[in-house]
């Protein structure tokens, strides 16, 4: 996918945000149903399917390793898979535009069939390394060739007899833990993980829906999950939740613009991905979770936020891989909290989309906040409710959550903030701009 022209975005201060905030399907499972679908043997039916450009490019991947994948209405999409093992060898170059999710699970998917597939993506993703999870596939037999560092393009030949693995993560991502899981469904026997650290366990729950035989077991030393492969997976019919890291942007507007109340039905309240909640009710958010439910295999509820006198805390460590896709807004949050907001353990974000602990430093700094950081750290200095200076345009480095973050900062700031490109957005949350302009959010071209 190649990006189009720059197109910057300013955020004003608002008068109160208030209404109810549709948020979009989520994300890891839109990704996670169009792959497992597309190796069920049959026809998987999806609803509230996120249609932003990261999960249309995983559509159109299953399309050319063989899968029929039909958009039948809004947010709704019919799956005929091929069964596991069944991908054909694709005609073209996979184009996994933003999105290293799409980009390392559908190697997962096809690293145990010998075909051979060529990945690339646009320079955010480029620029982000595979080795991570070309190295781990490659004890299934896998071979990978691309660019210094493994980046992409990259092809992947799959293993022409793959056996089962027992293979120990050594860092704490579901992208790798994922594909190491949709790779085992094509070896024989048992695949076993160790994960030290538990990540969003989305791939665990959805295998089990389609049929396959996992089981996650709690030791002293982690979880153990295993995996019996060569299962035919059964189609389904699943209902997507809503994206619990794109609620997070309305609701932490919504604590930070003064007389706001915004509500969001149907949040998927997984608790591998709730960590950002749990800071937000620490730091004093008027926050509740209401109605909770549990839909498709996922525990969802009701979110209500109501701006609030915030105060800075330190995040547990421990905290990150349940929310390390929301450090961004959180950092905004702590700008207009009172005190000090302290983020260790959060190395991951310097190979995201971009290096989001310096492109969050860097963009607070020019708004006016005191930042800190070192390799795994970003320490916000608050400046209270109404305290940010803002007045500033910020690179967002062609990264959605960047740009999401300052346009919410921008709402709150005594003076407007710009962001260099709003283009990315669409990559994962395209009605970003028409929900916050409903609920009174001042967007608009600069001035």
């Amino acid at each position: 996918m190649s990006h189009a022209q720059p197109t910057p975005l300013t955020a004003r201060a608002s008068g109160p945000l208030r209404g109810a905030a549709a948020i979009p399907g989520d994300k890891s499972i839109s990704h996670r149903a169009l792959i497992l679908g597309a190796m069920a043997v049959g026809e998987t039916r999806i609803t509230g399917l996120l249609e932003g450009q990261d999960v249309l490019d995983t559509g159109r991947a299953m399309a050319a390793f063989g899968a029929g994948v039909e958009r039948t209405g809004e947010g709704a999409w019919r799956v005929c898979g091929v069964g596991v093992g069944g991908f054909s060898e694709p005609a073209d170059v996979i184009d996994c535009g933003n999105s290293g999710t799409g980009v390392r699970l559908i190697m997962g998917a096809m690293a145990t069939t010998p075909i051979a597939a060529t990945f690339t993506g646009d320079a955010s993703l480029r620029a982000r390394p595979m080795g991570r999870v070309t190295g781990p596939l490659a004890l299934f037999g896998a071979r990978a060739h691309g660019r210094s560092g493994g980046r992409l393009p990259l092809t992947l030949v799959g293993a022409p007899a793959p056996g089962p693995v027992d293979y120990t993560m050594t860092v704490a991502s579901a992208q790798v833990k994922s594909a190491m899981l949709l790779a085992g469904l094509a070896a024989p026997g048992e695949t076993v993980i160790h994960e030290p650290e538990p990540t969003r366990d989305h791939s665990e729950r959805m295998l089990r829906g389609f049929g396959a035989t996992i089981a996650v077991e709690q030791t002293q030393k982690g979880r153990l999950i295993r995996l019996t492969g060569q299962p035919e997976l059964v189609p389904q019919r699943i209902a997507v939740p809503r994206d619990p890291s794109s609620a997070a942007f309305p609701v932490a507007a919504a604590l930070i613009v003064a007389g706001s109340e915004v509500a969001a039905a149907g949040v998927g309240m997984n608790p591998t991905r709730a960590g950002l909640y749990a800071c937000l009710r620490e730091m004093g958010a008027d926050l509740a979770l209401e109605n909770p439910r549990e839909e498709g295999g996922e525990p969802v509820a009701d979110l209500r936020a109501r701006f609030s006198a915030l105060k800075g805390i330190e995040v547990p460590p421990g905290r990150a891989p349940s929310m390390i896709d929301e450090y961004p807004i959180l950092a905004v949050v702590a700008a207009f909290a009172e005190g000090v907001t302290v983020m260790r353990g959060i190395g991951e974000l310097r190979v995201k989309e971009s290096d989001r602990i310096d492109a969050m430093a860097r963009g607070l700094e020019a708004c006016g906040v005191r930042v800190e950081e070192d390799a795994d750290t970003l320490i916000v200095h608050g400046m209270g409710a109404g305290g940010v200076p803002g007045g500033a345009t910020v690179a967002t480095r062609l990264d959605h959550r960047i740009a999401m973050s300052f346009l919410c900062l921008g709402l709150a700031s005594k003076k407007a903030v710009t962001v260099d490109d709003s283009g990315p957005i669409a990559t994962s949350f395209p009605g970003f701009m028409a929900l916050m302009r409903g609920l009174g959010a001042d967007l608009g071209a600069p001035v």
